[in-house]
């Protein structure tokens, strides 16, 4: 099959948030939208077919997880990871956002220390300081041009005494994908202090070539890692909802589960459950044929930074669709850079300083839409740099 990821599909009216609350959040709605982190591209057809199907149905009653459901995200893990996943490992979950606060809620107490890895996916924040944990920064280190972790910071993190770590893997904004080295020795650290890692893994699937991801928890039989997957990022059906934590240890699982309860939320509907196992079951020939496709935008990136806009640095990605910029050579303070790519460039991208303070100078830019949207974007970055530097 053959997909189409540059004809620009029209999301006006479809209620999207990347597109419809623009006004909102950059108090004008004709910015070009490089922000909220989902594509434009039309997801699998199969997953349209599959939500058609079922829409034909005429009743949309209480919905079960049919093991066909879980052995659909059971064999892509296999396939793609050579990771065997039990179906008792697995927990569907209303999302990766609510299951970051389920788990924090479930093995820490009031007061407990988690530790987070700045600039990092701002819910990872909330997850820890609205359940009333205490909140552990240990921020990544950026060297020529590349994040690393710093294990020096993170042992003295850990012996505070944190109980939890919570790691993203591949890393949202900064684009890594962690090698092996780098997982092994965080897993004895882990294991070292008897931490749990809550591994956010829902970009897993959008690596660049030369990069592989690793499962965290494929690495391990004695550190318990806690691994939130979905097919969300990947197939590009964020709005569905339904995500899983694979959760190997049992005693976790029952806490988890008591606060999922407690919720009395569900994480079913017809919909979810079938456009989940469509994407799985047959997405991988929509995902091997985007990949090139973002690759090809990304390069096209670096290489007009490069040649015209000097004053901005890209950190080079190893995976996810989003870019994350270095504008600090700008010398703006961090609201004055986001007006003056609202307001001068016309595009809308997410701030660094939400990821975290040492993100402060940054910006992140989603390239999951049609190339010439990326470029139309780009070439107004750079004609109001060079307008006003």
């Amino acid at each position: 099959m053959t997909f189409d990821f540059d004809t620009p599909i029209d999301r006006s009216g479809s209620n999207s948030l990347k597109l419809d609350a623009r006004k909102a959040y950059f108090g004008r709605s004709d910015v070009i939208p490089m922000w909220v982190a989902d594509m434009d591209f039309a997801a699998p057809h199969a997953v349209t077919e599959a939500l058609v199907r079922r829409a034909q149905h005429p009743l949309y009653g209480y919905t079960m997880y049919p093991d066909s459901l879980y052995q659909a995200m059971i064999d892509w893990c296999d396939k793609r990871y050579d990771w065997t996943v039990k179906q008792s490992e697995v927990m569907m979950c209303p999302g990766v956002v609510p299951s970051l606060h389920a788990t924090i809620e479930a093995l820490t107490e009031p007061g407990d220390k988690v530790i987070a890895q700045p600039p990092v996916y701002f819910p990872f924040f909330s997850a820890v300081t609205e359940t009333g944990r205490e909140l552990v920064l240990n921020p990544l280190k950026l060297i020529a041009g590349q994040y690393t972790l710093d294990f020096e910071h993170l042992e003295a993190c850990a012996r505070q005494g944190a109980r939890v770590l919570l790691l993203c893997s591949p890393h949202n904004p900064v684009g890594r994908v962690w090698r092996r080295d780098e997982l092994e020795a965080l897993l004895a650290l882990a294991e070292r202090h008897n931490m749990t890692i809550i591994s956010d893994e829902i970009h897993a699937d959008l690596i660049y070539p030369g990069q592989r991801h690793l499962p965290l928890a494929n690495l391990t039989e004695s550190v318990n890692v806690i691994t939130a997957i979905a097919p969300s990022k990947t197939f590009n059906i964020p709005g569905m909802g339904l995500s899983t934590l694979v959760v190997s240890d049992k005693q976790q699982r029952k806490q988890i589960n008591q606060v999922f309860e407690s919720w009395h939320v569900s994480a079913s509907n017809p919909f979810s459950v079938c456009a989940f196992e469509a994407a799985y079951r047959h997405g991988e020939g929509w995902l091997d044929a985007l990949m090139p496709y973002l690759q090809n935008t990304m390069r096209w990136v670096s290489e007009f930074i490069d040649l015209e806009i000097p004053q901005i640095s890209l950190i080079q990605p190893e995976g996810t669709y989003l870019l994350w910029l270095d504008c600090r050579e700008l010398q703006l303070d961090n609201q004055a850079l986001r007006r003056f790519f609202i307001e001068k460039a016309g595009v809308g991208m997410n701030p660094g300083y939400v990821f975290g303070d040492v993100g402060s100078g940054f910006m992140r830019l989603n390239i999951g839409t049609p190339k010439k949207q990326v470029e139309q974007a780009m070439q107004q970055i750079a004609t109001a740099i060079n307008k006003t530097f």
